[in-house]
């Protein structure tokens, strides 16, 4: 018999669900991307559905399919309004749908910002996992100081148990000293230095993550990064063509991280190919290309955020909310049936 039934997964029960369960979801990442890699997916590009009167605010819908053991298709429709500061609640704001693979039918709505911070972070720690290497980093710095970058430094943790400092910025200078004041319940003994530019940033660490709300280039030249530095671009704009042109380029699929205006779209713009993307983080966890071909060069890691994660991340809330008995079925909500 076909259930007709829908299960609610609050944001507070997604956040239970996912409590100190960082190097899972790493896993579940890594999969994710091996899985994609395989061609046992399916990912169109993401829609943006833009503002003609207000540029920095978007809403996006990722529609996905993931195959293997996942066997799971939905779509994250997720919102970034970044003004929303100014009025006390979150930039982000998001829903998961999640699909049967069999039927078509939905399944189960999450709340999705928790999932979509904690993948993105996740990305970005397995990353700096194959990325960075021995030794471990006990240093990172941080650009830009919102929920992104305290997931990106919380899964850090996780993954670099030795890491004991961070130095931070942002535009905002209240923003990075609440970072520091809540950056201690990421563990005793952590050490937050806020500085006042990312260029002290990026010359202060080897191992740093970006995570701004940058629509455009604003950083033009990494020779002050110590060599073999490892940079997590994860909000994607932040660097000129020229700097992206002169790295290591890895990312997480090159033809949808080239699109949207985002530095690696406009450096294949200005050079009119993708050759300076070296391979995917798919192709170095799955042992097809090396991790640092030159040692002392400096890695940009561009992620664009495939669905694909959205979808581990979500089966993995599943799994646990049904294991668990948490959420909300509503019961009938399918016009199918007696």
């Amino acid at each position: 018999m076909i259930d007709s039934d829908i299960l609610i997964v609050k944001g507070p029960e997604v956040l239970a669900l996912l409590e100190n369960r960082e190097l899972d979801i790493v896993r579940m990442v890594r999969t994710a991307y091996e899985i994609h890699n395989r061609g046992a997916s399916s990912l169109p590009h993401s829609t943006f559905l833009r503002f003609p009167d207000s540029p920095r605010n978007r809403i996006i819908a990722l529609p996905t399919f993931l195959g293997e053991d996942f066997n799971i298709a939905g779509v994250k429709w997720i919102a970034s309004f970044p003004g929303n500061h100014d009025r006390g609640i979150p930039r982000a704001s998001a829903v998961v749908v999640i699909n049967s693979a069999e039927t078509g039918l939905p399944e189960a709505i999450l709340e999705g910002s928790i999932i979509s911070a904690k993948r993105t972070a996740a990305s970005a720690a397995l990353a700096a996992q194959f990325l960075h290497g021995d030794p471990e980093p006990k240093v990172a710095g941080l650009i830009g100081t919102g929920l992104i970058n305290f997931e990106v430094a919380r899964f850090l943790r996780a993954v670099f148990p030795s890491l004991a400092t961070l130095v931070v910025f942002d535009a905002l200078p209240a923003s990075a000293q609440r970072f520091a004041e809540q950056a201690q319940t990421l563990g005793d003994g952590l050490d937050v230095q806020i500085v006042g530019s990312a260029e002290e940033v990026l010359s202060s660490a080897p191992l740093v993550s970006l995570a701004t709300t940058a629509i455009e280039p604003h950083l033009s030249d990494l020779s002050i990064c110590a060599p073999g530095s490892t940079i997590l671009h994860v909000s994607l704009r932040d660097f000129t063509p020229e700097v992206i042109l002169a790295a290591d380029n890895v990312v997480d699929d090159v033809d949808h991280v080239s699109r949207a205006q985002t530095s690696i779209h406009l450096a294949e713009q200005q050079v009119g190919n993708r050759d300076f993307v070296r391979c995917t983080l798919a192709d170095i966890t799955s042992g097809a290309a090396p991790a640092r071909p030159n040692p002392e060069q400096i890695t940009v890691f561009s992620p664009f955020g495939l669905g694909v994660l959205d979808l581990a991340v979500s089966h993995l809330v599943l799994e646990l909310a049904r294991e668990q008995q948490i959420g909300t079925s509503i019961s009938g909500f399918l016009p199918i049936g007696g």
